[in-house]
């Protein structure tokens, strides 16, 4: 698979990108700054010229915060007290949002972001609202860097898919194979399905044994309920059995933070916004999107995806493969509905529906994935 790469533009994310940005030519006018601790570079923030520079998040000695200001930029502090940095200028890792997991889910960032996120909202503060709708922009230009020239396809499917089914196996072979076909995996990031499906991603570059095994260490946390730090602890033993697994993206939100997310994911495009989110995961997925079995929220992906397809919105239509004849005809007949909205139409030719998982990827190859 093609290697992940990361374009910044004028946007400043670290430190190194900082200096390397000075030592060119000293000058930083029109920069922007992402959360960048610039506490350590007061000399050249007071003699390179920042005009029309904007500064997000940036700690800094006051002398060279006044003198940024006075040069003209614009400079929004940092904002003291939140479990997590709105204005981050990079996509989180499993790491981060699990740190503390020792001491049990409820201490890591991604609860505690969780817990606020459901306090804030039942207070209706319109503060935490605007940190909130920064956050998710931010967390929406770091992964357009991120996929920059990547063909990515989505996996969309349930969460209550359960590790050590049968189930759970086949979406975690089919994200091998997609990830070894050198397609981006994307997911909804959280568990069952799409916890298969990057785990799959992350098997890529090792023998086919070693996914077996995960399989098997995982079978025994089959579950997020009833304890998260079970479960994550289970993949986490993956991850430092197997090391430097293949990358993938996972897009979970914490509007059903009950939900955890994976480990599986090199990167998550975490929201607070679930329709931000929903709508940047399968606009961003151009090779196309396999779903999988899932219910209510799997079946407004499927025609949240084919409504662009239909009027043509992002320009030709991406493939959508339906995985499970009988799931899609019978238990949640979404597949009737997207042929008669399909036909006749551009669309007509990129929709399938296939007997089983494992014919998923040659469908989606069929349909110009």
């Amino acid at each position: 698979m093609t290697p992940l790469r990361v374009s910044h533009d004028h946007e400043i994310e670290s430190l190194d990108e900082f200096d390397e940005a000075v030592s060119a030519g000293g000058s930083l006018a029109g920069f922007r700054f992402q959360a960048v601790d610039l506490t350590g570079r007061t000399r050249e923030l007071r003699s390179a010229e920042t005009a029309g520079a904007v500064f997000l998040g940036c700690p800094m000695e006051p002398e060279a915060e006044t003198r940024v200001r006075l040069s003209g930029a614009l400079v929004f502090p940092p904002v003291p007290g939140l479990p997590l940095d709105p204005y981050r200028g990079r996509l989180y890792s499993p790491d981060e949002l699990f740190a503390s997991l020792d001491a049990g889910y409820e201490s890591t960032p991604d609860a505690r972001a969780y817990a606020w996120f459901r306090q804030t909202r039942a207070d209706g503060d319109i503060f935490a609202s605007a940190v909130r709708a920064l956050h998710d922009d931010s967390v929406s230009d770091a992964l357009d860097e991120l996929l920059a020239g990547a063909r990515v396809v989505g996996v969309m499917g349930g969460h209550q898919m359960e590790r050590g089914t049968e189930a759970y196996a086949g979406a975690a072979r089919l994200g091998r194979t997609l990830a070894r076909s050198g397609l981006v995996v994307a997911t909804g990031g959280g568990p069952g399905a799409m916890e298969a499906a990057n785990l799959g991603a992350y098997a890529a570059p090792f023998d086919d044994g070693m996914l077996d095994e995960a399989l098997r260490v995982l079978s025994a946390a089959p579950s997020f309920t009833p304890s998260v730090t079970d479960w994550a602890r289970a993949a986490f033993e993956v991850r430092e059995r197997w090391p430097s697994g293949g990358p993938s993206v996972g897009v979970p939100t914490w509007f059903y933070g009950h939900e955890p997310p994976n480990a599986f994911a090199a990167h998550i495009a975490k929201y607070f916004a679930n329709a931000t989110r929903e709508d940047g995961l399968l606009s961003r997925s151009n090779a196309g999107v396999v779903f999988l079995p899932g219910a209510a929220g799997t079946v407004q992906e499927i025609f949240d995806n084919a409504t662009p397809n239909f009027y043509g919105s992002r320009g030709e239509p991406t493939p959508m493969v339906l995985v499970d004849r009988a799931h899609w005809t019978e238990r949640y007949p979404a597949w009737e509905l997207l042929k008669s909205l399909a036909r006749d139409r551009a669309m007509e030719a990129r929709i399938a529906l296939v007997e089983g998982v494992d014919d998923a990827p040659q469908a989606l190859k069929h349909l110009g994935g």
